[in-house]
This record gives structure tokens, sequence and C-alpha cells, in this order.
């Protein structure tokens, strides 16, 4: 019989969600900054400035190998994870081993081992990049798979994703205050490049620390009594793939990635095109919208237990759907533009904070489900192969997006940005169809069943 996860271990839990996305917020927000530099940045250009039939970059084609690299590994890592034997769990044995290099490589990203603009520091930044992605899957996939083997019921599952959303949030906004640190530096005759590595390192010090708690205090096998998996990995994917309710989710959870990467990409052109303000906005919007967020993470914990899941993230694919077509207006209201930009802000708040939380508890709900089924643990897989379906779908996000973005090169194309809404909508409104065929009750109730049941013996 599992032992409940105590809360002062919950917190510890999700001190992790911290660490890592502390590291992930430094490689989002910096690495183009850094490596394709504006002349008044102070940094020196470190690899060649080229293109490739007119559009891609050295640093944009090291990106998407990056991003291509990341998914392909979570179902192998999600694999690995499963069919563990180790003497520390199935999922701390990843975390424990890969914390360390995680924070080192993060560093490392912003290394260049030749001074100047050289094609060796364009091998180095795609080898340090790769590696911080596959150590960064090798602690991220099993750790989310903790959320199911840790969280007993339907309800315990969803505070630990709530703890884990605000950690999140924290984390990323933790990191987003890297210039000003870097800026000291600065001050204290720091040349910027140098400035930089500095901070990185000093963040990735404190990111590692929050790593390394949920490894050294909580006891996996003490809290989670799970048997590893004996699929290989494509027997695992495809076992994953029977499961019809993950099929609907899965699916329906790829098309929400492509509506909110397009979405959140084209941001910057809807303040500084269709609303004509400085770029310097854009910080405070993303600010507001990340602090909006948090503040309904507890509310939305409360009414999700109360109306249910399912409820709840159909009222956010509504409320997404209305914030979406309400940007294709932006500009053209009578009202002013700042307001207007915050009245955006305010549409996507909840719906984001619902995203947030909820889908992490439908997949440990899924596959709770699915192991009590088929008596077979495969929780890793699950969350490997939501996270590689969600990277599939911020790919194909990157091809709309800019296929829109040159339907006139005229150096604004209002007409390609304001699609840009209404192609996020109707993916959105996509996403919600396939969404409302899955089948919640039968999940639950049968989940209900089982404690039921163990409880009667």
């Amino acid at each position: 019989m599992r032992q409940k996860l105590p809360f002062k271990l919950q917190i510890a839990y999700a001190l992790g969600q911290f660490g890592w996305s502390l590291l992930a917020g430094i490689i989002s927000s910096f690495l183009i900054f850094y490596y394709i530099p504006s002349k008044d940045s102070g940094i020196l250009s470190s690899i060649p400035q080229i293109t490739f039939f007119g559009i891609f970059s050295i640093i944009g084609l090291i990106t998407m190998l990056g991003r291509f690299f990341d998914a392909i590994t979570d179902p192998l890592i999600a694999t690995l994870s499963d069919r563990s034997t180790s003497k520390y769990g199935r999922r701390i044995s990843f975390m424990r081993f890969s914390a360390i290099p995680f924070a080192i490589l993060t560093i490392l990203v912003f290394v260049n081992p030749v001074k100047g603009e050289s094609i060796l520091n364009a091998f180095f930044l795609a080898f340090t990049l790769l590696s911080f992605y596959l150590f960064f899957t090798m602690y991220v996939t099993p750790y989310l798979a903790l959320i199911s083997e840790l969280g007993h019921t339907p309800e315990e599952r969803l505070n630990l994703s709530t703890y884990i959303s605000a950690t999140w949030f924290l984390g990323f906004a933790i990191s987003s205050q890297a210039p000003v640190l870097w800026n000291i530096f600065v001050d204290m005759g720091y040349d910027k490049p140098l400035a930089m590595r500095i901070t990185f390192a000093i963040l990735s010090l404190i990111a590692l620390i929050f790593l390394l708690i949920p490894v050294f205090t909580i006891d996996e096998k003490k809290y989670s009594v799970s048997s590893p998996s004996e699929l290989k990995m494509m027997d695992s994917i495809k076992a994953t793939f029977k499961n019809k309710d993950f099929r609907i989710f899965v699916f329906s959870d790829l098309v929400y990635w492509v509506a909110i990467t397009v979405f959140q990409s084209a941001l910057l052109f809807y303040i500084t095109v269709l609303l004509n303000m400085k770029e310097e906005f854009f910080g405070l919007l993303f600010v507001l919208l990340g602090v909006g967020s948090f503040l309904f993470y507890i509310p939305i914990n409360i009414i999700a237990k109360k109306i249910g899941k399912k409820k709840i993230m159909i009222i956010a694919f509504l409320m997404f759907i209305i914030a979406y077509v309400y940007g294709f207006f932006l500009g053209n209201l009578p009202i002013p533009n700042n307001i207007q930009a915050f009245i955006l802000v305010a549409l996507a708040a909840i719906p984001m904070a619902v995203f947030g939380i909820i889908p992490n508890v439908i997949v440990a709900d899924i596959a709770e489900y699915d192991s009590k089924k088929t008596g077979i643990s495969r929780e890793a897989m699950f969350f490997g192969t939501r996270t590689f379906m969600s990277k599939i779908g911020q790919m194909i996000s990157m091809i709309i997006l800019s296929s829109l973005l040159l339907i006139e090169k005229n150096g604004s194309n209002a007409i390609g940005i304001r699609l840009t809404t209404l192609v996020a909508a109707l993916f959105c409104l996509v996403g919600l169809i396939l969404f409302m065929m899955y089948d919640e009750k039968k999940i639950l109730n049968f989940l209900l069943e089982n404690e039921s049941d163990k409880k009667a013996i």
C-alpha cells in the first residue's frame, strides 16, 4: 500500500519544477538574443550570420535541429524510465543523473571556444544545445511521470499539478530578470558576453539546488508503488495509442499547441504592427499575462474539483477562441490601443491558467487508468508522448506562422498578422471538438471504484 505524500514533500516535488523552468527560461528567452545580436546589444557576433535559401540562418537551423532532437528523445527516455529497475526508483534515478549536466550545459550553450565569428562556434553550439535538450528530457519526462505515481487520487494529482504550475511560472519569471543582473556586472566593468555568462552561471547554480530537492527528499519507492514495464519503445508507443481517451486528448492537445504557439509567437507583431506600440510593451504584457494566470491557479483548482476537469477545459477552449477572434480586430476598435492590449491579456489569462494545470492532471488520470486496466505501468510514456506531440504542434505552428507573415513582404504585413489570430481560433475550435469526445466520467469512475475496492480489502 502506497503512503500518501505529505504536504511538505508535495512542495519539495514542486520545487524541482522551479529549477527546470528556470533553466528552460534562460535558453528560450536569451538564446536568439545572444547569437543574433543587434548592433546596440554590446554582443559581438560569434557564429556566421548567413542564410540558406534566403530564409534559414545557421542559428535557425541549429534551433530547429534542437527541437526535433528534443521531440524524438521524449519517447526514448520515457521507455528507459518505465523499464528502469534502479534502487533509487524509476523516475528519481534519471532526475539524479541528469540534474548536474542539465545545469552545466545551460551555461555552456553561451560559451564560444573561438573569439569572433567562427563555424567552430556553430558546431560547439549545436553540440551543447542538443546535449542540453537530452538532459532536459532526461529530467523532465520522469519528473512529470511522478504526478501519476505520487498523486494517488485525482484530487491529489490536481493539487500537485497546481503546485508545479505555480513554480513553473516563478522559474520563468526569475529567468526573465537576468538582464537586471548582467547589467550590474556590466557596470562593474565586465564585457556583455562575460556578464551574461556569469549571470547564467549564478542562476544555473540556484536552479541546480532546486532540481536536487525532490531527488534527495522524496523516497520514490515509499510513496510510489509501480513495477517496471517490459515493453520496448515501439511496443510501448503502440500500446499508449491504443488507449482511446489518450488518443482523443493528445490530438486535441497537439492542435491546441499549434494554436497557442502561433498566437504567442505573433504577439510582438500584434503590439508593434496592429497596435503601433513600442517593443518594450511586450515585456509588460507578458508579465501581466503570467501574473494574471498565476492569480487564477487556486480558484481553478477549487472549481475543477467541483465541476470536473473536462468542463473547465471546455470553458477554457471557448475563452481562447474568443480571445483569438478579438485579436483580429486589434487596432481597429474605438478605444485606446493600450486598453485593447490589456483586454487581450485579460481574455487570455484564465484559459492560460487552465491549460497550465489541467492537461497534466488528465494525462496522469489516463496513465493511472491504463495502469490499472493493463497491469503495466507506463506513466512516463504517456507524458513523453504528450510532450512529443506538443513539440510536433509547435513545429507545425512555425511553418504556418512563417507562411502567413510572408503574404506581403512589405515590412509589416498587417493582413497576414491578423490572419494568424483566425488560424489560431480555427485550430482551437478543432481542439475543442476533439476534446468533447474525451470520456472523463468513465476514467474517474473506474479509478474511484478501484480505490474503494482497495479500502474494502
